[in-house]
């Protein structure tokens, strides 16, 4: 919970209030259930302007189109959802503010997740910090500034001292998911230390494992092989990546790198295993990078996410990082005294 330049306060919080999880009022379904809502009481009184195809077929793109086209109806339909689920969320992170006690003072909240990759997501974080500071919450709430999928690679670099990196160029990242497995080669940039400013994805691969419903051993062996692929392009683009894999996964990381609760969404089953530790089934594959031991690295994805902010968080003391996805992943940090950001 204490690294380099953060302490992590709290992570997968699992708030709840009479209804369930409070995270539930926000995530990528939220936001489909409030647009299809307002298609089914257009519905009534006359033509649905989006059309006749399924709410959750509309991908992001058809969505974002939508909001920009010349079809004012339309776009006001995808406004209205919008601003109803903007509404839902300035509520659940008013609980989380008010219901927990190390979220009480938090100064800036980033928002993450895929959610976030879109304009009409953009337009909703931003009425949400409107709707807060109009309750008289004086809070912010920003996106990301990396790409949501370049920035639950990117924040592997602050999992470790800047010290395990001296005489090396990259570390290897993955981002595994619900849906997909991301792996990149995370390039330190000139600002190696000890912020990583500009570190940025010189190379990464995706594998949607959902379409291929994989085991758990299929799954750590084609996470390998992503793996050995980037390790081989690098070396020979004489790009020297450290003997180190930082891993983002969803759930309650134990020390020892197994999975203590929240894998349940991970391909193959059982990921919570008492006989099953992801770093160690790595180490085990990838012996070796390089001429050095393979070192793995591993936290939960929202942490990860949220730690590739530090560089822009210098002006704050207290904040968090909300994921918007398939769930709500969330994580509370604390800049520690003397490593702020420049």
């Amino acid at each position: 919970m204490v690294l380099p330049l953060v302490t992590i306060d709290d992570y997968n919080n699992e708030l709840r209030d009479k209804n369930g999880f409070v995270g539930d009022n926000a995530n990528k379904k939220t936001f489909q259930q409030k647009l299809d809502d307002w298609r089914k009481r257009i519905r009534k009184f006359g033509e649905d302007p989006i059309g006749k195809t399924a709410t959750t077929k509309l991908s992001k793109k058809k969505i974002e189109a939508l909001l920009t086209g010349d079809d004012m109806e339309a776009a006001a339909l995808v406004m209205g959802a919008v601003e109803d689920f903007a509404q839902d969320f300035a509520e659940v992170i008013g609980k989380f503010l008010k219901d927990d006690e190390r979220w009480s003072k938090t100064e800036r909240i980033v928002v993450g997740g895929g959610f976030r990759r879109s304009r009409f997501g953009e337009l909703a974080i931003a009425r949400t910090m409107v709707l807060l500071k109009a309750a008289g919450l004086n809070i912010e709430v920003v996106p990301i500034v990396h790409h949501p999928d370049e920035a639950g690679l990117i924040g592997s670099v602050h999992l470790m001292p800047p010290w395990m990196f001296k005489g090396y160029e990259a570390i290897l990242a993955v981002d595994i998911g619900g849906t997909n497995v991301r792996a990149g080669v995370v390039e330190f940039g000139k600002e190696k230390t000890p912020h990583f400013a500009d570190a940025s994805v010189w190379e990464s691969a995706i594998w949607r494992h959902a379409d291929d419903e994989p085991s758990r051993s299929g799954t750590i062996e084609r996470l390998a092989a992503m793996l050995q692929d980037l390790i081989d392009k690098a070396e020979k683009a004489n790009l020297k990546p450290a003997p180190i894999i930082g891993i983002a996964c969803p759930g309650i990381i134990k020390a020892d790198g197994s999975i203590e609760r929240g894998g349940q969404n991970l391909p193959g089953g059982n990921w919570e295993s008492d006989s099953f530790n992801l770093p160690a089934a790595l180490i085990k594959a990838i012996p070796e990078i390089g001429d050095h031991s393979t070192f793995v690295m591993m936290h939960n994805d929202a942490v990860v996410q949220g730690l590739s902010q530090i560089p822009f968080m210098n002006d704050v003391s207290r904040w968090a990082v909300l994921t918007i996805g398939t769930g709500l992943g969330n994580a509370h940090f604390t800049n520690r005294e003397g490593t702020k950001a420049r």
